[in-house]
This record gives C-alpha cells, sequence and structure tokens, in this order.
C-alpha cells in the first residue's frame, strides 16, 4: 500500500531533517579547506571542483583518525545533529553513540571508516544543494520564456512554458536525498561510533552498580526513617500515658532530637541520588551506636548494652552496616514489643564481629522467622559483609544475631 501524502511530507516539518542535512554538510568543509592547498585545479567550477573535495581530504581524515579525542568529537556532534529528541543524560546514552576516546586500533580503524564516510556523502549531498536549486530555477526562467546558461548546467536553449512543471522536480529530488541520506547515516554512526563489546560491559556494570546503590539507599531510608518514625510515635504515646510535665519535656525533647537525626540521615541520602553531588562520607557507624541507644531509653525502653572490642578500628562497611543491623533491631523491638527491656551486644575481635539485641516477647509474636522487610534487610546487610545472620524466637525472647567477619575486610 503506498505511503499517504500527509507520511510523505512529515520528515520536512521535523527539525532532526535538517539537522542531519548539517550534519552532512559540515562534512564538506574539510574539501574546502584542503582545496585552498591547490588553488587553480580546484577552484576551476563544475565536476571536478565536487572530485577535489572529495579525494583530497582522504589522507588528512585517515591520520586524524588515529588521535583518540576525535571518535568523541564525531560522537557528540552525531549524537547532538542525527538524533532526535532532547540531548539529556538518558537520552545520550540512549542514542546507541559512543563519546568516548577510541581505546584500541579497531575503534580507531572505525572512526577511519566514519570520516571517510562523512566526508563523501557530505560533499554529493552538497553537489546535490547547490546544483538543484540553480536546476529548478533554470527550469522556472526556461518556463518565461528566457533561455539560460547557468555555469555548471546543461543550457536551454529553446526555452518553453512546459519547463515549468520539471521546476519543482529537483527540489522534491533534494529533499527526498537530504531525508534519506539522513537516516542512512544516522545509522552509521550507530554502527561506526557505537559502543564496542567492553564500552558495553562497562556501560552494564555501572547500571548494575547504581541499581546496587539505589538498592541500598532504599534499605538506608527504611532504617532511618522507619526507626525515626517508631522512636517518635513510642515517645508521643508514653508522654499521653504519663500526664507528667516532667517526662512529656524529656519525650519532646527526644522527639526533637530524633527528628533533626533523620533529617540527617534524609539529606544524606537525597546527596547521594544525585549523580553530580559529592559522595558523603559521614554515615553513622558503630561508634555512633550510642545515640540508638539513647533514643531507644528516650521512649521508654530500659537498654542494657555490652559493649566490648576495638569498634574505632572496624572496617567501614562493616561498621556502618553494622549500626543500620543494630538500629533496626531496636525499631523492630520499639515497633512490636513496645517499651520493653532490652539487651544489646556488640563484641569485636580480629576475626569477627558479633551483634546480638534481645527483647522479651511480647503476648503476640512481632513477626514469623524469615518474614519482614526490616529483619529480611539485616540478612540481606550481612549476606553482602559475606556474614550470616539469625532472627526469631529463642527462650522465650526475640533474638536477632548477626555474625560479620573482619579478617578478609582487613
Amino acid at each position: 500500500m503506498p505511503p499517504s501524502l500527509p507520511n510523505v511530507l512529515r520528515p520536512l516539518f521535523r527539525a532532526v531533517t535538517y539537522t542531519r542535512w548539517l550534519h552532512l554538510l559540515i562534512a564538506s568543509v574539510a574539501g574546502v579547506l584542503t582545496g585552498f592547498l591547490y588553488n587553480e585545479p580546484f577552484f576551476a567550477g563544475g565536476w571536478l571542483t565536487w572530485l577535489w573535495m572529495a579525494v583530497l581530504p582522504l589522507p588528512l581524515l585517515a591520520l586524524a583518525a588515529l588521535i583518540p579525542v576525535v571518535r568523541r568529537v564525531e560522537g557528540l556532534q552525531a549524537q547532538l545533529l542525527l538524533t532526535p529528541g532532547p540531548h539529556d543524560r538518558t537520552a545520550r546514552a540512549a542514542s546507541g553513540i559512543a563519546t568516548t576516546p577510541s581505546g584500541s586500533w579497531r575503534e580507531r580503524g572505525r572512526t577511519a571508516v566514519w570520516l571517510l564516510l562523512r566526508l563523501e556523502a557530505g560533499v554529493a549531498l552538497s553537489a546535490l544543494t547547490a546544483q538543484l536549486p540553480l536546476l529548478a530555477w533554470a527550469f522556472m526562467m526556461a518556463a518565461t520564456g528566457r533561455p539560460t546558461h547557468l555555469k555548471g548546467l546543461p543550457a536551454i536553449e529553446s526555452p518553453h512554458w512546459w519547463y515549468g512543471l520539471l521546476a519543482p522536480l529537483p527540489l522534491v529530488l533534494l529533499s527526498a536525498v537530504a531525508v534519506g541520506a539522513g537516516a542512512l547515516m544516522a545509522g552509521a554512526a550507530r554502527l561506526l561510533l557505537g559502543p564496542s563489546a567492553a564500552e558495553r560491559l562497562a556501560g552494564l556494570e555501572a547500571r548494575t552498580e547504581r541499581m546496587l546503590e539505589h538498592n541500598r539507599l532504599a534499605q538506608e531510608l527504611h532504617d532511618a526513617i522507619g526507626h525515626a518514625l517508631t522512636v517518635t510515635v513510642v515517645q508521643a504515646g508514653a508522654a499521653r500515658a504519663a500526664g507528667s510535665p516532667e517526662f512529656t519535656e524529656r519525650a519532646l525533647a527526644a522527639i526533637e532530637d530524633t527528628g533533626r537525626q533523620a533529617l540527617a540521615d534524609l539529606e544524606r541520602a537525597l546527596r547521594l541520588l544525585r549523580e553530580d553531588a559529592p559522595r558523603p562520607a559521614d554515615r553513622p557507624t558503630l561508634t555512633d551506636a550510642e545515640r540508638l541507644l539513647e533514643s531507644a531509653r528516650a521512649a521508654g525502653s530500659t537498654v542494657r548494652a555490652e559493649l566490648s572490642g576495638p569498634l574505632e578500628t572496624l572496617p567501614g562497611p562493616v561498621s556502618r552496616e553494622g549500626y543500620r543491623m543494630v538500629q533496626e533491631a531496636l525499631t523492630n523491638v520499639l515497633r512490636h514489643a513496645g517499651p520493653v527491656p532490652v539487651s544489646v551486644r556488640m563484641a569485636a575481635d580480629t576475626d569477627v564481629l558479633e551483634l546480638e539485641v534481645r527483647n522479651p516477647l511480647p503476648a503476640a509474636p512481632p513477626e514469623p522467622a524469615g518474614g519482614g522487610r526490616g529483619l529480611r534487610g539485616i540478612r540481606e546487610r550481612a549476606a553482602l559483609l559475606g556474614g550470616e545472620a539469625e532472627t526469631g524466637p529463642d527462650g522465650g525472647e526475640w533474638r536477632v544475631r548477626a555474625r560479620l567477619p573482619l579478617r578478609q575486610l582487613r
């Protein structure tokens, strides 16, 4: 079924058609600049000029392709002028055109082929852009009864009105060639300037790292904000039940401090989500665990803590993740058991860090073993560090216990 007229004309109303046209016309500039070295033969006019433009720059372009940064420059031009739509970071990555310098001889070879192809296509389209409008003008002049003798075009000695019927044909041909050549060059750019296998692998690894980082941030927000909200709710309820101005004052102060810490955690996570922001180095560690114990005490729990070993010299990843594990365990106690007595043990030696949080079981068990997003997050954190975590009832108490290896991280 032949295409309808609107579909045929639609490319003429798209900006990318003209940016691609411009991209090809720019390629012929290399031929013009090279032609200045050859003065008279080059500027003799006619088809010989276009032939010189297509041939003279070839050695220089082949040498330019050996320069690694040329691939980057060509990739940026191709992304900007050959691919439609917005040119933000996501769109550029989806264009299929790389913007990295050549890293191998294979990439230099593909760049050389691209430069030569762009030159030849650009010179051909430039010649048609210069000559076909003149031919349309010649037909129009002949239709008015005037003979034409334009340089580089056949002379029309016998003008007639029917030449006016031919006048639109050169412009239609030029438009069709420009649209087709632009689409072909966009495809060639993806083939010749597209990422290599190594670049695709590096991109996949980078996307995987970003996804893992976002998942970790989601867990961070769940632990930090969930802990803050749980402590706030428990403190507010205890203050209302106590009916004591002194207790209410202490509860409000604890709520204020907990909210401030939650805002700091939220800002830290948001800075990490912004790719152009510096990565914060102030994530809390086990040396800051006292503030977790104090917030649990402020919520009404009696906390007995046992800390042993060099907690301040623990590897950064272990100390940071250990803090989040203790935070989530205390949040779980307050959320499901309320302000009950809690025992917290943190013990480190040269080989392993042990974390344990215990509290009396309420009338209804808090969560089935193996269930719950927070407890699952504790187990996942432990597994990522090569350790293990256990959660569940143990002798009339609810126990969260984690063992994290240290020797392989030092």
